[in-house]
């Protein structure tokens, strides 16, 4: 397999863009590859055979699959992306309407854990419903499990997105909606299933600081020592929902999840930046943000065997890189597949200049 090493431009970087990094960086000033919805199984061919005759090009983009988390997590993954959908009755999940779409479908469901109250994982309901850790309750068990069998592990990054929006579509379940309460019911579960001890807060980052942002412009992020073992979560969220979770947590003071906020707001520590081409995110890392961006989407870099995305994002100092392509691809002919020089997935950020 041909793996697409990372082009770094550290000679025709200026001389400002490098900040000294000790031997032992802050987690800010590393750079990791992890996986975009990463419990994603592949949709069973019967019922993707039959929405790819009704809409090809979406069918196209959803048209992948990934290992095992624990198998990512050996391979040197470091970050992950979880959808969560509340489920506080229980059941809203439990039979989807896919299975009834096509036949000789595998069984779903076969022990009813997704006929129990709770967080739920999957990527579309009805359509894309497989995944390795249904429940959020079984993908943070898999994780606290990984990690105190690799207690020395380098920090992984949890990209949560919780899900809510409808599909106006016939047929499709309407989520369950995001309202305080359900965040503050997701904080706990993740307090209690992975552990505080596995998690770095963003009460931790704060410290001394009135505000979080405060904080992360002073270089406060956490040594990476401090770090190894250690889980960090970052809800992938804007707008009202992003709000919701804040609401009564200034600075996140409380909360679990660093939030995708925007500079200059009291909680603004970790961004997204999808574009890996956006020229604000060397600037944004440079002054102490952490920032996520992608190496592909939609399978569309992975087609064309394409790696300019890539490098950009590799080059930009982004710290958290996704793809859906650490291998490549096993649904069509393609060689990509990503990864830093020598087949690694974490490496110094090329922002930071080492002493």
């Amino acid at each position: 397999m041909r793996i697409i090493s990372c082009i770094s431009l550290l000679l025709v970087l200026p001389a400002i863009a490098f900040i000294t990094v000790h031997e032992d960086p802050t987690i800010n000033q590393i750079q990791v590859i992890g996986s975009h919805n990463s419990y994603k199984q592949a949709i069973d061919p019967a019922l993707f055979t039959m929405f790819k005759k009704t809409d090809s090009i979406s069918a196209s983009k959803i048209d992948y699959e990934h290992i095992s988390i624990p198998e990512q997590l050996n391979m040197g993954l470091r970050n992950l992306e979880i959808d969560v959908y509340a489920d506080s009755a229980g059941g809203r999940y439990a039979h989807p309407k896919g299975l009834d779409w096509a036949k000789d479908q595998p069984a779903f469901d076969a022990s009813g854990e997704m006929r129990k109250p709770g967080f739920k994982v999957l990527h579309i309901p009805e359509l894309d419903f497989r995944s390795s850790t249904p429940t959020f309750v079984e993908a943070l068990k898999v994780l606290r499990t990984w990690s105190e069998a690799h207690a020395d592990h380098t920090p992984v990054f949890i990209t949560l997105e919780a899900k809510d929006d409808s599909i106006k579509k016939p047929g499709f379940t309407s989520p369950e909606l995001f309202t305080p309460k359900v965040f503050d019911e997701l904080d706990k579960v993740i307090l209690e299933h992975l552990g505080k001890e596995h998690i770095i807060l963003p009460d931790l980052v704060r410290g001394k600081y009135s505000s979080l942002e405060g904080a992360v412009l002073h270089q406060n992020w956490p040594k990476l020592s401090q770090a190894k073992g250690k889980f960090i979560f970052v809800l992938d969220a804007t707008g009202k929902k992003r709000e919701t979770y804040i609401l009564n947590h200034p600075s996140l003071k409380g909360r679990v999840m660093f939030t995708n906020s925007d500079p200059g707001t009291p909680e603004a520590a970790f961004m997204i930046r999808n574009n890996p081409k956006d020229k604000q995110i060397s600037e944004m890392v440079k002054k102490g943000y952490i920032v996520r961006t992608r190496a592909d989407n939609d399978t569309q870099q992975a087609r064309k065997n394409d790696k300019g995305d890539f490098n950009a994002a590799c080059n930009s100092g982004a710290q958290v890189i996704t793809t859906d392509y650490y291998l490549k691809s096993t649904h069509f002919n393609s060689d990509y597949a990503v990864s830093f020089a020598g087949g690694k997935y974490y490496r110094a950020n090329p922002l930071f200049k080492s002493k």
